[in-house]
């Protein structure tokens, strides 16, 4: 399966702007012969904490909410899937969106980072959709510093691990760099991570979005210091 790991500086608070960027990756990844586009953590509005307090319009009311149709019309023109993640419903959330546009499931975020505390509700519950017959578990940035959360995605059956995360320059580097290539040789499944590049709240994204195998080689990487993609044809286990 070829998954495409998209990056770019998201703009604070500007939805439609966010959306259309998404959007037009999407149909990019497409065309590379990608089935399915990874977003960053919070790409709809950009990693803005305080904006998403005060301004209450900028949280999705779902994943119908029709300021994310351009994503779901791309999908549906493509005929690929996209995860989108987002503020809904008091959670910190990805949708999921299938090859027909259509929303397939949502995941909430189950292990919240600092001052995401003080904003969100932690989720309770796994995030799985199938494509293409592979069983596939969602993650959202701390959620991948917990093993206990991989072991759930292995008995699950699941032969591939998204994550949607922000690492900032200086620190979010390393931890970048071992977490998710980690998560893949220590739990046997390819993780494919989607991370911020540029401003975003209080950090500076790292970039480097990229897609490892199962073994936590690297068959992918964006660049560190500017939009793109990570697109990588992805050994995976079929389950159905």
């Amino acid at each position: 399966m070829r998954i495409a790991s998209a990056q770019f500086s998201a703009l604070p608070g500007d939805v439609t702007a966010n959306v259309a960027t998404m959007a037009s990756f999407v149909r990019e990844a497409a065309a590379s012969g990608a089935r399915l586009t990874v977003f960053a953590e919070l790409t709809v509005t950009g990693y803005e904490l305080g904006l998403l307090t005060a301004s209450p319009e900028l949280w999705m009311s779902g994943p119908d909410d029709p300021r994310l149709t351009p994503v779901r019309e791309a999908c549906r023109q493509t005929g690929t899937a996209a995860v989108v993640n987002c503020a809904s419903q008091g959670r910190l959330v990805s949708f999921v969106y299938g090859t027909d546009g259509s929303p397939v499931t949502t995941y909430a975020k189950r292990r919240l980072f600092e001052g995401e505390r003080e904003v969100f509700e932690a989720g309770t519950a796994p995030g799985r959709f199938i494509l293409d017959g592979v069983r596939i578990a969602l993650a959202t940035c701390f959620d991948n510093h917990f093993p206990e959360l991989a072991e759930e995605a292995v008995a699950d059956g699941c032969g591939l691990w998204l994550a949607s995360s922000l690492y900032g320059v200086g620190g979010g580097e390393e931890e970048r760099a071992t977490v998710y290539p980690g998560l893949a040789k220590g739990f046997g499944f390819p993780v494919v991570l989607a991370n911020h590049v540029g401003p975003a709240g209080a950090w500076t994204g790292c970039g480097r979005s990229a897609v490892w195998d199962a073994d936590g080689g690297v068959l992918a990487e964006a660049p560190a210091d500017g939009p793109g993609l990570a697109v990588a044809d992805v050994p995976v286990i079929r389950t159905s």
